[in-house]
C-alpha cells in the first residue's frame, strides 16, 4: 500500500523535551516508513491556527499537548466520539478527501489509559479482564476526563474524583455529562484520601509533579496497605513519592510511561494505517529514559 504522508510533528509549550519524537521515529524505523519524519514544533495556542492552516497531503497528522487539545477542536473537518466527550483532541490526522483534505481529530490518551491500567490488573490476578468496581481519579483537568471514559470502559463508570478544589471541577463535571458517566466529587486533602485509596481497585493519578507528595507520606503513614492498581501519569520524576509508597503499601504501580508509550502507539496506528510496533517503541522509550 501506498503510503503518501512523510511528516508529523508534536505541538506544545515548552515541548523540548517531549518524548514522542523518540516514539514515533522508533516506529517509523521499525515500519520501514524511511522517508517519513517527526519533529517537536514549539507553539502556543496563538499560533495553533497557523501552524493547522500550513498542513496539506504531506502531512500525517499532529500530536498535541495541553491546552492545545482543547483549542484544536473547532478548527477540524471531524471529531471521533471519545474526543467530543472528553472534550479534548490530542491526535489530528491529516486524510485526503473529496474536498482536499480532511483534519480528523482523536482522544489517544483514553486507549492509553485503559492498556496501562489493564497491564497492572494483568500482573496483580496474572489475569486481567475483571470488570473494575470501585476507581478513584486525582485531579480534574483533561487527562482526568480521559481517566473517566478510560475507567468506564474497564466497567467503572462511578469512580470518585479527589480534585485539589472542587471550583476546579466545573469542566470534568461537563465532560462526564457528555461521556454519560456519574463520578463522585471530594476535595484532596491528605487524610480524605487515605480512605478511598486504599481501598480502591484502580487509581488513576493526573495530577502534576509532586502534587501528590503530601498524600503520599499520609496514605504511608495511615494506611496497612493498598490492594489496587496505581497508574500515575506523571514518569518525570520517576518514580513519583505515591508511587513509592503505593508499591511500599503492597500495590501495583503502573509508571506513567506506559501511558504515554501507548497513546503513542495508537497514534501510530491511526497516521499510518499500520500495525503499530509497540514492542520497538517500547525498547526505545526505555532507552531514552535511562539517558
Amino acid at each position: 500500500m501506498s503510503l503518501p504522508f512523510r511528516r508529523a510533528a508534536v505541538l506544545g509549550h515548552p515541548i523540548a523535551h517531549s518524548l514522542s519524537p523518540v516514539l514515533h521515529a522508533a516506529a517509523y524505523r521499525a515500519l520501514g516508513l524511511d522517508g517519513w519524519q517527526y519533529t517537536a514544533i514549539d507553539t502556543t495556542s496563538e499560533g495553533l491556527q497557523d501552524r493547522v492552516d500550513d498542513l496539506d497531503l504531506t502531512w500525517a497528522g499532529l500530536s498535541l499537548t495541553m491546552p492545545l487539545k482543547q483549542t484544536v477542536i473547532p478548527m477540524l473537518g471531524e471529531v471521533d466520539a471519545v474526543a467530543v466527550g472528553t472534550g479534548a483532541v490530542n491526535t489530528v490526522v491529516v486524510r485526503p478527501s473529496s474536498c482536499g483534505m480532511t483534519l480528523a481529530g482523536y482522544n489517544t490518551d483514553v486507549h492509553g489509559i485503559v492498556t496501562a491500567v489493564s497491564e497492572g490488573l494483568a500482573r496483580q490476578d496474572g489475569q486481567g479482564g475483571a470488570p473494575v468496581g470501585r476507581a478513584v481519579v486525582l485531579g480534574a483537568g483533561a487527562t482526568a476526563a480521559s481517566a473517566l471514559a478510560a475507567l468506564a470502559e474497564l466497567g467503572c463508570p462511578s469512580p470518585r474524583v479527589l480534585a485539589r478544589s472542587l471550583a476546579r471541577t466545573s469542566a470534568l463535571r461537563e465532560a462526564a455529562a457528555r461521556l454519560g458517566v456519574s463520578p463522585t466529587y471530594g476535595v484532596l486533602e491528605p487524610l480524605s484520601a487515605v480512605d478511598p485509596l486504599a481501598h480502591a481497585d484502580v487509581v488513576v493519578s493526573t495530577l502534576p509533579a509532586h502534587a501528590a507528595d503530601a498524600v503520599a507520606e499520609t496514605l504511608r503513614d495511615r494506611a496497612r496497605g493498598v490492594p489496587g492498581v496505581l497508574l500515575d501519569v506523571v514518569y518525570d520524576p520517576r518514580p513519583t513519592a505515591l508511587a513509592r509508597a503505593w508499591e511500599d503499601l503492597g500495590g501495583v504501580v503502573v509508571p506513567g510511561e506506559r501511558m504515554l508509550l501507548h497513546q503513542a502507539a495508537h497514534q501510530v496506528a491511526l497516521m499510518t494505517g499500520r500495525t503499530a510496533p509497540v514492542a520497538a517503541m517500547d525498547d526505545a522509550l526505555t532507552a531514552a529514559l535511562a539517558r
